[in-house]
């Protein structure tokens, strides 16, 4: 497989190593020493530089004041942010835009993309469900009100009403719009997109592994207009792949720097006279861990390359997003547990921020599912779609 970016793939990473590159891990308090959220917003000052350098609107067409590139700049961007633990809903919000942009009606499109391209809105999306174990959009249920024609109802006055909860929405709180998945009375799933003050919607606050604030979305006959309910077929299922590979692209990012400590420590460190790093069981262990991120990116950039292109196969693009985060959910676990082994008890010292980067490769493990989850999900396509 050849996977040489193009001249603006690698000038968005370029774009992103600068922004980040000032990034500390520590940013923010650690988990380990704080009992709830780490901080109560996201990290303003970045959120405001990535907006600054066009990083935000990379996804969006020119139309809507974007960068018109694909998916996999995305996951090159994401990828990058990892690995200084940004503190922003980057993956949500620019996973949002674009399939609002690339399913949703055109009075939505101009209300929302670009003011999110320029970093003044700020999206999210529920998407774990009630429990994170079920399908998010059974969660919630969208049911019409006032069609337009009935009783002299105008289109203006016509729309839906959401009834329902998801569970752990990230940055909820720091957001300005939650996209919302659900299912109406006939089972077809939608997307809705309301503002987070609407009528109908609260949030209580919950806390993730890494320490980030969640939220409990608790819908109760909120209200979405007409144009603000995406019912196109595939868009929930599209946009779940999309947040599914940029968990994998942070997976990857985190991972890359977590074996790239392990190794400047391994090196330094000296047992018996000689660095750690020269014994063969711990060059083993790190080669073994090598392997991991290799796959790991093998498989992350064919999902993004189905997602972007959409390039048919023997199997659905939905097997590739399910190998990927098989390998990126298996694989940052490893990742992390060899280099808090390496690491010994310095592993394990919170003015070291390798105890961070373990909460949030714990986290982005079970983002979306679970190895497991993702394995079963890659059986049912196996047995669906038999190959040979």
């Amino acid at each position: 497989m050849d996977f040489t970016f193009t001249e603006e793939q690698q000038a968005a990473v370029e774009a992103a190593k600068a922004v980040f590159s000032d990034v500390a891990p520590d940013r923010a308090p650690s988990p380990a020493l704080t009992p709830g959220a780490v901080a109560e917003d996201i990290d303003r000052q970045l959120w405001n530089e990535l907006a600054r350098t066009d990083l935000l609107g990379l996804t969006l067409s020119p139309d809507h004041g974007g960068a018109g590139l694909d998916p996999i700049a995305l996951c090159l961007v994401l990828r990058e942010s990892a690995k200084v633990l940004a503190r922003v809903p980057l993956l949500e919000s620019c996973a949002v835009a674009t399939a609002v942009q690339r399913y949703g009606g055109s009075t939505l499109a101009a209300e929302l993309l670009p003011r999110a391209g320029r970093g003044e809105l700020i999206l999210t999306v529920g998407a774990n469900g009630r429990s994170g174990h079920d399908p998010a959009e059974l969660s919630v249920t969208a049911r019409p009100y006032g069609e337009s024609g009935e009783n002299g109802t105008s289109a203006e006055d016509s729309g839906w009403v959401l009834d329902g909860v998801q569970s752990a929405v990230p940055w909820a709180q720091a957001a300005d719009w939650i996209a919302i998945p659900a299912h109406t009375a006939g089972g077809r799933p939608v997307l809705a997109l309301l503002p987070r003050t609407r009528d109908g919607v609260t949030l209580a606050d919950q806390v993730s592994t890494s320490g980030e604030r969640l939220a409990e979305v608790r819908l109760d006959g909120a209200r979405v207009k007409a144009h603000e309910l995406i019912d196109a077929p595939g868009c929930w299922e599209w946009l779940r792949s999309l947040l599914t590979t940029g968990t994998c692209a942070l997976a990857l990012g985190l991972g890359e720097r977590v074996l790239a400590m392990t190794a400047e420590y391994t090196g330094k460190r000296e047992q018996f006279g000689f660095p750690v790093a020269t014994f063969q069981a711990v060059a083993v262990q790190a080669a073994d861990r090598y392997i991991d991120l290799r796959a790991m990116e093998a498989t992350l950039w064919q999902a993004a390359w189905r997602i972007s292109s959409d390039a048919g196969g023997p199997l659905p693009t939905a097997a590739d997003v399910a190998v990927a985060k098989i390998w990126a959910s298996d694989g940052v676990r490893r990742v992390v547990q060899t280099a808090q082994h390496l690491h010994g008890g310095f592993g394990a010292d919170t003015d070291y921020p390798l105890h961070r980067f373990h909460a949030w490769a714990k986290q982005i493990e079970l983002s979306l599912g679970p190895a497991a989850a993702h394995e079963e999900a890659l059986g049912d396509l196996l047995a669906a779609h038999p190959l040979g």
